[in-house]
């Protein structure tokens, strides 16, 4: 895809974008390593998982939104006996407001996690050909590298977005982020707005789950068999009781991104399965984000984070591509979108965007859309919008 417009010059020397690839990567090493959990917080997630293990199965639903599950004539204990797999139009709730995802105990298993399929990120060929506005030549492709493990020590804070789509069982990437009204017990989570909600032609999805590091050895699928538990989820299993996306993703979203996919990201507000401390305490730390939505003529490298699951990935490992980002513009009408070389597919949706700004690791996007060979992300800019969404969500929800 080539733009319309003569892209603007880039002035910055390749050493330079070098050496600034290099730091992020060191950064964000650095930044996870300070995440690394207490053996308190490792006691705690194993025990956590030890008891979800063992769930009764039963519903833990709050007040309010039981009202709203009553309100909309969903009968609760139905709910949690399999009543959400019910995917009628009427049964599907859309609205920004009407987002319901009671815990149920122990659905989500390791083999259940395993058979999650990855959310997709392509763009139709209509999509690709619609650049009226101002993109830079498309990128070469990056190599996607496998993170190195265990990833509670090198990438603590990314992890896996479980959820129940009418397609079956579905997976995405997220981060944790810092909550600035209640610092250092964040319960947030980033990660794109197609992981939580279908856009303009669905609803919210359902039994949404994050878990942070997942499969922290980077284990093959036959070494997972024997895996325990602590292994497979590290900081245990997070419930969203909240999420929030753009009114734009919801109006506008579509399953190739559409004229949503400048405004596709989402914020979880998480509690755990088991346990009641918060998300960055059991990590040991989260993830500030950037909403000065720079230019990608001002930064030198952006690096995405995920697991991507379609071929030939699998869903399993943790993976990473480091790029000088570009810009590409879906219309003239739409804010413009970063755009990196990265190879990673379909389940490395939502995953964060980092880059390193006066000396610290900052999410400043997360993985929306890609061409259907695999060649490059692209992810939206986070600006006054995005940053409006994350403060509702924390001043409602967090400290919760």
């Amino acid at each position: 895809m080539r733009s319309t417009r003569t892209p603007i010059p880039r002035r910055r020397g390749r050493r330079r974008t070098l050496l600034a690839i290099t730091s992020l990567v060191a950064a964000l090493a650095l930044t996870a390593t300070a995440c690394e959990d207490s053996d308190d917080a490792q006691a705690d997630a194993a025990a956590s998982q030890s008891a979800a293990g063992t769930g009764d199965g039963k519903v833990k639903v709050p007040a309010d939104i039981a009202d709203k599950l009553k309100k909309h004539g969903i009968d609760i204990d139905q709910w949690a006996d399999g009543g959400w797999q019910d995917w009628d139009k009427d049964q599907w709730l859309s609205a920004a407001k009407d987002f319901v995802n009671p815990v149920i105990e122990g659905l989500w298993k390791p083999e259940r996690m395993r058979s999650a399929k990855e959310a997709d990120k392509t763009l139709t060929t209509k999509d690709a050909t619609a650049d009226q506005g101002v993109s830079d030549p498309e990128p070469a492709p990056v190599e996607a590298t496998a993170e190195k493990t265990p990833y509670h020590e090198t990438a603590a804070p990314v992890g896996k977005v479980f959820f129940d789509s009418p397609e079956g069982t579905m997976v995405c990437s997220g981060t944790v982020v810092t909550d600035v009204n209640h610092p250092g017990k964040s319960n947030l989570v980033w990660t794109a707005g197609h992981c939580v909600h279908a856009g303009g032609a669905g609803g919210w999805y359902r039994n949404l789950v994050f878990v942070p590091a997942y499969n922290d050895l980077g284990k093959s699928e036959a070494q997972l068999g024997d895996a325990t538990s602590t292994e497979i989820a590290p900081y245990g299993n997070w419930w969203a009781d909240w999420a929030s996306t753009s009114n734009e993703w919801i109006k506008d979203g579509s399953g190739t991104g559409g004229a949503g996919a400048p405004y596709d990201y989402a914020v979880l507000h998480v509690t755990p399965e088991q346990g009641s401390k918060s998300l960055e305490e059991t990590l040991g730390g989260a993830l500030d984000v950037d909403f000065s939505a720079p230019s990608a003529t001002e930064v030198d490298a952006m690096g995405a984070w995920g697991y991507p699951a379609a071929p030939p990935y699998n869903g399993l490992k943790m993976f990473k591509c480091v790029d000088q980002p570009g810009r590409l513009s879906l219309s003239p009408s739409l804010p413009t979108m970063y755009r990196i070389g990265c190879t990673m597919t379909g389940g490395s949706s939502g995953g964060g965007w980092f880059r390193v700004l006066d000396g610290e690791t900052k999410l400043v996007s997360n993985t929306s859309i890609g061409p259907a060979d695999d060649t490059w992300l692209a992810g939206p800019q986070l600006g006054p919008e995005a940053e409006a969404l994350y403060q509702n969500m924390s001043k409602t929800y967090g400290g919760q």
